[in-house]
């Protein structure tokens, strides 16, 4: 197999964050998306809509978005479990995977894309789109650190993807500078506990 890397781009770092926490080694091939690599006509032939990463199986096919390449890993390499053990846990994972992915990473994505200068050569900016989510995420965050309260991790009482998903939202916050609110106690502690993971290097 041959993952297309993506850098610091959100979907491809969660891929590799889950990779090290299940311990998987894999060849990479860089995709530089600011250099739009991932525009090309050779690339297109691996993921049609441009989107980074995308994992090329064996028998040459390839598998996009970060969840389904997630999740046809965990397939093979069952252990550590990270994506739910029974059919409650499995729903659980997936809802805050959920959550997560509409209500953080989303707006996250909105204010950057349509509000950094870095993005305005492969994005058609809507400047008051990228304003109107910063109240959203901000909102978010204070919720999320009422659900933290007596938890260790987001979900169930061990580390999931879903965790990954929460680790690599707080650090895509980082693009735009909207960072934890200094009130929000529990969710500080759980990004603190998330990043001393050595998976967090990834």
């Amino acid at each position: 197999m041959l993952f297309f890397d993506g850098g610091g781009a959100p979907n491809a770092r969660r891929v590799r964050i889950y990779l090290s926490e299940k311990g998987i080694d894999m060849p990479m091939k860089s995709i530089d998306i600011m250099k739009s690599e991932h525009k090309t006509d050779e690339y297109k032939k691996i993921s049609p809509l441009s989107q980074v990463p995308a994992l090329e199986l064996d028998d040459g096919s390839f598998i996009t978005e970060s969840i389904a390449i997630c999740r046809y890993l965990e397939a093979l390499h069952p252990e550590p479990n990270l994506m739910g053990l029974d059919p409650k846990e499995i729903a659980q994972i997936e809802m805050w995977q959920r959550r997560l992915e509409l209500l953080l990473m989303m707006p996250i994505a909105a204010v950057f894309r349509h509000g950094h200068p870095a993005m305005a050569h492969l994005e058609n900016q809507v400047t008051e789109w990228s304003e109107a989510n910063k109240p959203r995420i901000l909102s978010f965050y204070n919720w999320l650190n009422k659900q933290l309260e007596g938890k260790n991790f987001i979900c169930l009482n061990r580390y999931t993807l879903a965790d990954v998903t929460a680790l690599t939202c707080f650090e895509f916050a980082k693009w735009p500078k909207i960072n934890i609110p200094d009130n929000c106690h529990n969710l500080k502690t759980y990004y603190q506990m998330l990043s001393d993971r050595p998976s967090a290097k990834a």
